[in-house]
């Protein structure tokens, strides 16, 4: 079970903390994930703590958030620094263990949350 917390709104420049508690799965293992979608969008990958403990963050995202991870606390944490307006989306946290071809898509990951929202206003 992962349990999303920490959205809200904002404005332009503006800072967030995105927090996901995970329970049930052996946490330390899986890849962890943050994604993001807006209605009438696919949903986007935006940054991935991998399993080998590679991190991965998308352009649109890279140089301003940062995730992080808490084996002990079974947490993971995305920050999120200098909002614009194209970051208002739901966002989810995702645990899975998927092979290379689906680490960076959603079809990779089983264990969702259940979103937060993030609303940044010019």
């Amino acid at each position: 079970q992962l349990m999303a917390s920490g959205g809200g709104s904002v404005q332009t420049g503006g800072s967030l903390r995105l927090s996901c508690s995970v329970s049930g799965v052996t946490f330390g293992r899986y890849c962890l994930g943050w994604f993001r979608q807006t209605p009438g969008k696919e949903r986007e990958w935006i940054s991935i703590y991998g399993g080998d403990d590679g991190i991965y963050y998308s352009d649109s995202v890279k140089g301003r958030f940062t995730i992080s991870r808490d084996n002990p606390k079974n947490t993971v944490t995305l920050e999120m620094n200098d909002l614009k307006p194209e970051d208002t989306a739901m966002y989810y946290c995702a645990a899975g263990s998927p092979g290379p071809e689906y680490k960076l898509h959603e079809w990779g990951y089983n264990n969702w949350g259940q979103g937060t929202q993030v609303t940044v206003s010019s």
